[in-house]
């Protein structure tokens, strides 16, 4: 327990900096998306399909705009992350798009939010970057678990654990393909294309997850697998060393050869 109020901590922090450099970034580009740009990418909202009239949760959801772009389909959603300067934004985001009918935010860590939140829903969704910051995915596809309805969905699109095992610069193997170890790195900078990252500075801990770890928590909850797929490129220009455009960026020299992201539906019978 002390371990995780110790990662918990680190890892609040380090994204309350993230928050801040992420909302004036033009990666995020946030006039644009208060001007009506749609944040969800065509891999996720394959999967997700016409959300109009569903209730989602929206599992480590950062500052919202997924959250607040699946509202603007006409779902009912429910965005959850650890960072307080997160959800704040969120907030902030909702009241200027009058959303506040269709969106609400809590902020907790996700193997806190059965304690948090008494509800069941439709679609259970998350994506990019998440599940890396949680150590335990069997405790994870519990929470999955519980907040699906019968016949609910679970969604995700995640970065490929193949693209994890790289150093930054995509140049050699520096990580296990396997969850043997707690990674602990010091951040100096974010993903963002902002100029200034100089405070972005903290300790992260993370953890990487293979492929069978992820399905077989899912499995072992009773969730059926209805759809997987692999793709060699990336709809985030996030990494270094990349080529592409138009949400299609790609390692250079490992076009068409490195899978870059992986997503899935999973019903709950």
């Amino acid at each position: 327990m002390q371990d995780e109020q110790h990662y918990l901590a680190a890892n609040k922090a380090l994204w309350n900096k993230r928050t801040a450099v992420h909302v004036t970034s033009s990666f995020y580009d946030v006039p644009a998306f208060l001007e009506g740009r749609s944040s969800l990418n065509s891999i996720e909202l394959a999967l997700l399909g016409d959300v109009r009239g569903k209730r989602i949760l929206h599992l480590q959801c950062h500052f919202g705009q997924d959250t607040l772009s699946l509202a603007r389909m006409g779902a009912d959603v429910t965005g959850v992350d650890l960072s307080d300067a997160a959800i704040a934004q969120a907030n902030t985001l909702t009241a200027q798009l009058g959303l506040q009918d269709q969106a609400k935010f809590i902020c907790c860590d996700v193997y806190s939010l059965p304690a948090q939140l008494q509800d069941s829903f439709d679609i259970v969704f998350t994506s990019y970057g998440t599940i890396g910051w949680l150590p335990d995915m069997d405790k994870w596809a519990g929470v999955v678990q519980h907040f699906l309805k019968p016949g609910g969905v679970f969604v995700m699109a995640e970065f490929h654990p193949v693209v994890w095992m790289f150093d930054e610069q995509f140049t050699r193997v520096q990580y296990d393909y396997f969850n043997t170890e707690t990674i602990v790195e010091n951040n100096n900078d974010t993903y963002t294309d902002a100029e200034d990252n100089a405070d972005v500075k903290g300790v992260a801990y993370s953890w990487n997850h293979p492929l069978g770890e992820v399905f077989s928590s899912l499995l072992a909850q009773g969730l059926q697998l209805q759809v997987f797929q692999e793709f060699d490129y990336s709809p985030y220009n996030c990494f270094q060393n990349t080529t592409g455009e138009n949400g299609h960026f790609q390692i250079k020299g490992m076009e068409g050869k490195l899978p870059m992201v992986y997503a899935f539906k999973f019903l709950k019978p």
